[in-house]
C-alpha cells in the first residue's frame, strides 16, 4: 500500500477519538496589531476595553474599499488524533516543531467586513458560543469596531460549517436581523438534505444539525440567496468556486483600484503543515481529494499572481501573501500599517 494511502487509513481509524475531543469543545486570543498583549500584566492592572480585554478588530484598505478583520476568537485544535489525512510518517511533528508549535494549535477564527457603496458585508460570521469560551466573539468585536449588527446588509458564507456560520444566530434568533445570507447553491442543498442528514453520524451529524440551526431563521424569513459558481455580486466583488472541503465551498475576491484581495475560507487549517505540504487533507473535508486539488490550484494562483490573501484560520488578522518556496509554499504576513490620524 502506498505510504499516503496507509496513513490515510490509519488516520481515519483514529478519527473517532479526534471527533470526541472536538465535540467536547463544542459543548463547553491572539494578540491583535492594535494593542499590546495583556498576557504578562497582573490582573489588577489590566485596563478593560469595551466588553473584553482584546479589541478584536484590524483595519486595512484595498484600493478605495475599507476592510475590517474581525476576530471571532481562537480555538484549540487537536492535530494529533486523526485531523490530518495523508501526512507522511513524522511529518506533522517535524513541521509543527519547525514552527515552534505543539498540538493543540491555536486556530484563529477571522471574519471580514467590507464596506462598499450601498453594502456593509460580512464574509463569514464565526462560531456560536457553543464552541467554547475562547470563540464566538464576533458581536463583541463588531461593537468594539463601532459596527451594529443591525447595519450588516449582506453575509457571504464561504461554507456552512459551524465555525463559519454558527454566528448567524444568538439564542436561536437572527444575530443580523437585516442581513441577506448568500451561499453557493451546492452548499445549501447539501446541508439541508434531510435524507443525507439522517444517515450522518459523529461529527458529520453535528455539522448537519448546526447548519440547520444557523440557516433556519434566515430561510424562514426568506433572506437566503444562493448562487452557482463564479458570480459577481456588485462591481469588484465576486465568488469563485473551490469545492471539496464542502460541496459548495466558495472563495471571494475583492478588487479595487488595481488591488486584489482573495478570501480563502478553509483552504488552510494547519498553517505550519499545509503551506509546506498542500497534499495534507483534514478530517473536516467532505471530499479530501477534491479539497487537496482546490488548495493546490488556489495556492498556485495566488502565489503566481502575488494576490493579497485573507485566511480564516491563520493567526489574526490572517492577511498576507503566499510565496513559492521550492516545491511548496510559505505564508508571509502583510506588514502592519497604523494610518490613524495624529491628534
Amino acid at each position: 500500500m502506498h505510504a499516503r494511502s496507509l496513513i490515510r487509513s490509519l488516520s481515519r481509524s483514529f478519527a473517532p477519538l479526534f471527533f470526541a475531543l472536538y465535540l467536547g469543545n463544542l459543548g463547553c486570543g491572539q494578540q491583535t496589531p492594535h494593542q499590546a498583549s495583556d498576557a504578562a500584566t497582573p490582573p489588577e492592572t489590566v485596563v478593560k476595553r469595551g466588553r473584553g480585554v482584546q479589541a478584536g478588530f484590524y483595519l486595512t484598505r484595498i484600493g478605495s474599499v475599507d476592510v475590517t478583520v474581525l476576530s471571532d476568537g481562537t480555538f484549540p485544535l487537536d492535530v494529533d488524533h486523526g485531523l490530518a489525512l495523508d501526512a507522511e510518517p513524522g511529518e506533522l511533528e517535524r513541521l509543527l516543531t519547525r514552527n515552534a508549535q505543539t498540538s493543540p494549535i491555536q486556530a484563529s477564527f477571522n471574519e471580514f467586513l467590507i464596506a462598499t457603496e450601498g453594502h456593509l458585508s460580512l464574509i463569514d460570521v464565526g462560531a456560536s458560543e457553543k464552541m467554547g469560551p475562547t470563540a464566538g466573539k464576533i458581536q463583541i468585536s463588531l461593537e468594539n469596531a463601532g459596527i451594529r449588527a443591525e447595519d450588516i446588509s449582506d453575509i457571504f458564507l464561504t461554507h456552512a460549517h459551524p465555525d463559519h456560520a454558527g454566528g448567524l444566530v444568538v439564542d436561536g434568533k437572527q444575530a443580523f436581523p437585516n442581513a441577506t445570507v448568500h451561499l453557493d447553491a451546492k452548499e445549501l442543498d447539501y446541508w439541508t438534505d434531510r435524507a443525507r442528514a439522517e444517515k450522518a453520524t459523529g461529527m458529520a451529524a453535528t455539522f448537519f444539525a448546526a447548519a440547520r440551526a444557523a440557516l433556519g431563521p434566515y430561510l424562514s424569513a426568506g433572506r437566503v440567496k444562493t448562487f452557482s459558481g463564479d458570480t459577481e455580486f456588485f462591481p469588484g466583488f465576486r465568488a469563485q468556486p473551490a469545492y471539496g472541503h464542502t460541496p459548495g465551498h466558495a472563495l471571494y475576491v475583492l478588487e479595487s483600484s488595481g488591488q486584489k484581495l482573495m478570501f480563502l475560507g478553509d483552504m488552510i487549517h494547519i498553517p505550519a503543515v499545509q503551506f509546506t505540504d498542500p497534499n495534507v487533507a483534514v478530517a473536516f473535508d467532505v471530499d479530501p481529494s477534491q479539497a487537496v486539488e482546490a488548495r493546490k490550484r488556489t495556492l498556485k494562483e495566488v502565489a503566481d499572481n502575488g494576490y493579497l490573501v485573507a485566511h480564516n484560520h491563520v493567526a489574526f488578522p490572517g492577511l498576507g501573501q503566499v510565496l513559492h518556496e521550492a516545491e511548496s509554499y510559505r505564508f508571509v504576513p502583510a506588514p502592519y500599517v497604523n494610518d490613524a490620524a495624529a491628534k
